[in-house]
């Protein structure tokens, strides 16, 4: 069944909102009650996320193929999986939908609406840590739905769980989640200074995938 744009486009937008609600909501319960075990409330904020992940991707992938992801939408576009026309409609659902979903866990857990992180995440270990976790979530997503799809929200799911502990950024993955980050002053923020490193590791990074997934076969629909 094909949907028009505009619920496409809803559906990207929820989705996203859902997921940012998902990451900062559960960042800020686990920072409030692990007694400042750090490891503690990665911990949490990990699984939360991954689960979320995974059932959202459940949820919207019929509808619009649950990006919720620039840098999935833009690589789509280029694997002419989407058309280029619907590309700024994503684009705007999942950016717009990505700051909904920081105010909605802000004023679920009665903090300040928006405010500028002071989270640190700078240095080049942390913005080639970004590159690496986009390459292996865009690997996991050709590779997967090529000749796997059904296992594509648990495989996504599981490789962000993973990748929050293998990489020094805790892998964001996410030009849209990076930039609604930056507005939120708690333990899963960005200050904005570090926000335009990562999105460019993040755009190398999943370029980097689909070129190798489209040699290696498993990239497009035909398998060329």
């Amino acid at each position: 069944m094909t949907f028009s744009l505009s619920k496409r486009a809803v559906a990207e937008g929820i989705g996203t909102a859902l997921l940012l609600a998902t990451v900062v909501g559960s960042g800020i319960m686990a920072e409030r009650l692990s007694g400042g075990n750090v490891a503690l409330a990665l911990l949490a904020n990990t699984l939360a996320t991954g689960a979320g992940l995974a059932a959202l991707i459940l949820t919207f992938g019929g509808i619009s193929g649950a990006h919720f992801n620039p840098v999935v939408t833009l690589a789509s576009a280029w694997q002419r999986d989407l058309a280029l026309a619907d590309v700024p409609a994503y684009l705007f659902a999942q950016i717009a939908g990505a700051f909904v979903g920081v105010m909605a866990a802000h004023v679920m857990f009665g903090e300040q609406v928006l405010s500028l992180s002071r989270h640190a995440r700078s240095g080049g270990g942390q913005v080639f840590s970004e590159a690496i976790a986009t390459f292996g979530l865009l690997a996991v997503i050709w590779g997967c739905s090529r000749y796997r799809a059904p296992a594509v929200p648990f495989a996504v799911g599981a490789y962000i769980t993973a990748a929050y502990w293998f990489t020094a950024s805790t892998s964001f993955a996410n030009p849209a989640v990076t930039l609604a980050r930056s507005v939120t002053d708690t333990f899963t923020g960005i200050r904005p200074m570090d926000v335009p490193g990562f999105i460019g590791a993040q755009l190398l990074g999943a370029a980097a995938a689909t070129v190798l997934f489209r040699w290696l076969g498993t990239g497009s629909k035909g398998g060329e």
